[in-house]
């Protein structure tokens, strides 16, 4: 999104909900809630079985409230993405700020096939650990180029350093 000039970084102009803007929200946003999806297609058929049958602690969230809390980061994290992708920033700081949300939403999909898919709490902890790291370097990097952006991946942070201790709790109980 910048041009460059005699190797200075110039900035578009921004137009907010312009159809390139409009769309490229769309595209992430697709792409965001589709690893949402692809995570709840292996995590739903577990719940009423393997997981129901793990002991758990006291402080387990009823499991009507995941559903909802993930749209919601899922979109928080779309539009975290889509900001740094339109932002007045150098490319080299801007590519790797994408790279590492790549790469925390690959950890984040990752999680779901290895708690649930693979039914393996103590993998599921060893994979949300380098998932906790990998938000924490893709905001560290999004900060650079977009702060507001970065403080969009704040609850998303908080959420899975909740979901490692319940993760952590549950490997300590079964």
């Amino acid at each position: 999104m910048t041009a460059t000039t005699g190797g200075t970084a110039t900035a578009r102009p921004w137009r907010p909900w312009g159809g390139r803007d409009l769309a490229a929200l769309v595209g992430v946003l697709a792409v965001c809630l589709g690893i949402g999806w692809l995570g709840a297609a292996v995590t739903l058929p577990a719940i009423p079985t393997w997981y129901a049958g793990l002991a758990k602690p006291a402080f387990t969230p009823p499991n009507g409230v995941f559903g909802p809390v993930w749209t919601i980061l899922y979109v928080m994290i779309a539009v975290a993405v889509w900001r740094v992708a339109r932002a007045p920033a150098a490319d080299a700081p801007r590519r790797q700020a994408l790279l590492w949300n790549a790469a925390q939403l690959v950890a984040n999909s990752a999680w779901s096939f290895a708690f649930f898919g693979a039914r393996n709490p103590a993998l599921g902890l060893a994979v949300i650990v380098v998932l906790v790291v990998a938000i924490v370097v893709a905001m560290a990097k999004t900060a650079t180029v977009d702060r507001p952006a970065a403080a969009l991946l704040l609850p998303y942070l908080a959420w899975v350093a909740f979901a490692a201790v319940l993760n952590g709790a549950i490997v300590a109980m079964n």
